[in-house]
């Protein structure tokens, strides 16, 4: 039985005659529009107003994601992505409920939002910009088995998954390489990462680069806009090449991991699915709870912007603005 909001979502798309990868891109760019007026805006009235529109439209668009993400069986984004809707209106009767003029955490979380999801779906929506940093996360992977002596490995030609999904080489696509004006398959633009003996290990799209753990760190610490912004750059240079780092040893594991035990499974799950959906899941979610602590001792206000964010789901009175 198909899900009831995504079978909505399904028949407006066809109303409008567009496809449901448009219609949730455009569900998503509008929540993101009001968030960003909210964030941006001087008149609390007018931004409390669009931003309890706002975030059901934001938790609607990831959780239109949760059924690709069951398809290919990833638990930990399927409990992200299917919590997102829950979370908006959540989010939105917590804006309704601050009549007397949202928190500086409400205003934070608004700002975390939009600057979280600009330089995404930027560099999603321009092809030239997703494949540099898919071509430059398995150029990284490459150097890392290197260098660790696991050589061997080389980069396939860049190839483009179509929306009706048809797999050719990118020197092949007559899209525009500047605006995506087309949806794209589940591969979207990727790399294979052939090994010596001449087979296909792994594949890097773009969610193999750590991209969205960066943006989440890019939102988080820009819309701190009550910091210095040198405090703000320090902590993005410390957080951004972090993550970058982690990633190149996550991603140069998972290749060597999936071709040296490409026989080993543990209850029907193979090397390469556990690694990457369960190991390699759990070891990146720890690492960015100890980068979030360290960057608490910088930046003392994301800290209690993110327990004032906690205390209504621990059941906490939330602090003031001022506490």
């Amino acid at each position: 039985m198909r899900d009831p909001v995504v079978a909505a979502v399904g028949s407006l798309s066809e109303n409008f005659g567009i496809t449901e990868i448009s219609m949730q891109l455009f569900i998503g760019a509008l929540g993101l529009a009001l968030l960003g007026i909210a964030f941006h805006s001087k008149s609390e009235d007018k931004s409390r107003v669009v931003s309890v529109i706002g975030w059901p439209l934001i938790g609607l668009f990831f959780y239109l994601y949760s059924s690709h993400y069951v398809e290919i069986a990833d638990p930990v984004l399927i409990l992200m992505t299917a919590g997102a809707l829950p979370a908006g209106f959540a989010m939105a009767y917590w804006e309704w409920r601050t009549l007397d003029g949202a928190s500086d955490t409400l205003v934070w979380l608004r700002g975390c939002v939009v600057w979280s999801m600009v330089p995404y779906y930027l560099v999603y929506g321009v092809p030239n910009l997703n494949m540099a940093f898919v071509q430059f996360t398995a150029i990284s992977a490459e150097w890392m088995l290197e260098f660790a002596g696991l050589g061997g490995y080389e980069i396939g030609t860049m190839m483009i998954e179509k929306g009706s999904g048809a797999e050719i080489p990118v020197s092949e696509w007559e899209g525009n390489r500047w605006v995506l004006s087309e949806p794209l398959g589940e591969g979207g633009f990727y790399a294979p990462m052939i090994s010596d003996d001449g087979n296909e290990v792994v594949y890097f799209v773009l969610a193999c680069s750590a991209l969205q753990s960066m943006a989440v760190f890019i939102g988080a610490i820009v819309a701190l806009n009550s910091v210095h912004w040198k405090r703000r750059a320090r902590a993005l240079l410390i957080a951004i090449p972090t993550i970058h780092i982690l990633n190149v040893f996550r991603n140069a594991g998972i290749v060597w991991l999936t071709d040296t035990y490409r026989e080993w499974a543990l209850f029907g799950i193979g090397m390469f699915d556990f690694a990457h959906s369960y190991a390699a899941k759990a070891v990146s979610l720890f690492a960015m709870f100890l980068m979030a602590i360290a960057l608490f001792d910088l930046l003392p206000e994301l800290h209690r912007h993110i327990m004032n964010v906690l205390n209504p789901i621990m059941g906490k009175k939330r602090q003031s603005s001022e506490g």
